[in-house]
């Protein structure tokens, strides 16, 4: 069977085309990236061009639209398995429909000089094939989290992008977020004390049967695990970063109702604990059953600080308690779509390694493996 039979029946087996069209993404500390020259800036010949695979809720409605903010990056080329939404949207960008891709000639965009950056937008099983696929062609790839369903595929993604001398990143938006950012910043000047205990919860109500671009969540086949991968791994590393710090030892524990349909292939409720070399906890939780939450605290020996939410789209909280009284600093919410594919480009530009690199995303598919190790053998695990 040849690479396009191949994929063909992987699209009628897996129901690819529906889970691709329907898919709603939600994603070491990093900073936003230092500007480049203001002749680099003011340039638009200097802006690198993006492909962006797989036209789903949030690429259409979160990825493609912030572009416009981007001051290193344009979009140029589209890859979908629906022709028809692929020309419409590529009308409405302004794109040459010589640049629109679908999944079976892919890998021609090796000769699209224009196409500089590919960004993965597609469920989790699919992000290795892909990232590999793009590496091959000649292109630096962006990766959206998680980076894979296991260790292996993470490795085989790092191993392609080295083999062909491009830059792997994954998309880990919050990192590039301000008010995250000031919270990492607050915490490494020491304004909390000794970070002691963190807490980070993330749930959302998932509805297969009544939003299509839940369907591909509940597959293992395509999204790998439940909720634990779709909105745990903010939690998870949301607790690395804030923390600066790699955990050491985990526990966990997972419960989905046997008797709701959705949770036949992939789990529900999860509640992990992580410990840290200086002794700090992090207890956190992730559910596909309840209305969302997308919060977390920090406890210092001198305050404690809550980011409610702490990965949001467009609108965050920041709330700091001390001795002396509570206050909620006001900080200017900034594009982090814009700001984190700009990063991007600008690791391309400047050859430097991205502040998210596979080497990230990598670490937390060990860690959530872990995790599922801890809680069906019911005991702790190191890593």
């Amino acid at each position: 069977m040849n690479s396009t039979e191949s994929r063909r029946q992987f699209l009628r087996q897996a129901g690819l085309s529906a889970a691709v069209a329907a898919l709603a993404g939600p994603g070491a500390v990093a900073a936003v990236a230092s500007p480049l020259t203001n002749t680099m800036q003011n340039d638009d010949k200097k802006k690198l061009g993006w492909a962006v695979v797989g036209l789903g809720k949030f690429a259409t409605e979160q990825i493609m639209p912030n572009f416009k903010d981007c001051k290193h990056s344009k979009l140029v080329a589209l890859v979908s398995g629906t022709p028809d939404k692929a020309k419409k949207l590529a009308k409405e960008y302004g794109i040459d429909e010589k640049s629109v891709y679908d999944y079976q000639n892919f890998d021609s965009i090796k000769d699209n000089p224009a196409v500089d950056i590919v960004y993965i937008i597609l469920p989790n099983s699919m992000h290795a094939e892909y990232t590999i696929r793009a590496a091959q062609a000649g292109k630096h790839v962006l990766c959206e989290k998680p980076m894979a369903t296991s260790e292996e595929d993470c490795k085989k993604m790092i191993d392609a992008c080295n083999k062909a001398g491009k830059k792997l990143m994954i998309a880990y938006r919050a990192q590039y977020e301000p008010y995250n950012l000031d919270a990492i910043a607050r915490i490494k000047k020491g304004e909390l004390g000794k970070i002691k205990f963190i807490t980070a919860d993330h749930g959302r109500h998932v509805k297969p049967t009544e939003d299509k671009a839940d369907v591909w969540r509940v597959q293992k086949k395509l999204a790998g695990g439940g909720s634990l991968m779709d909105i745990g791994i903010y939690s998870l590393n949301a607790a690395r970063y804030l923390t600066g710090e790699e955990p050491v030892e985990v526990t966990a524990q997972i419960y989905s109702d046997p008797n709701d349909p959705r949770f036949k292939e992939v789990e529900d409720n999860v509640a992990f604990t992580l410990r840290f070399p200086s002794g700090a906890l992090a207890c956190c939780t992730s559910s596909y059953s309840y209305q969302s939450v997308k919060r977390g605290r920090i406890f210092g020996e001198k305050a404690w600080l809550d980011l409610d939410p702490i990965s949001d789209y467009y609108e965050h909280n920041m709330k700091i308690g001390k001795e002396d009284g509570e206050m909620e600093p006001k900080i200017q919410e900034g594009n982090q779509f814009a700001a984190e594919m700009d990063h991007m480009s600008e690791s391309v530009m400047q050859n430097k390694t991205p502040r998210t690199p596979g080497e990230e995303g990598l670490r937390d598919v060990r860690y959530m493996m872990a995790i599922y190790e801890a809680a069906k053998k019911g005991k702790s695990v190191k890593v």
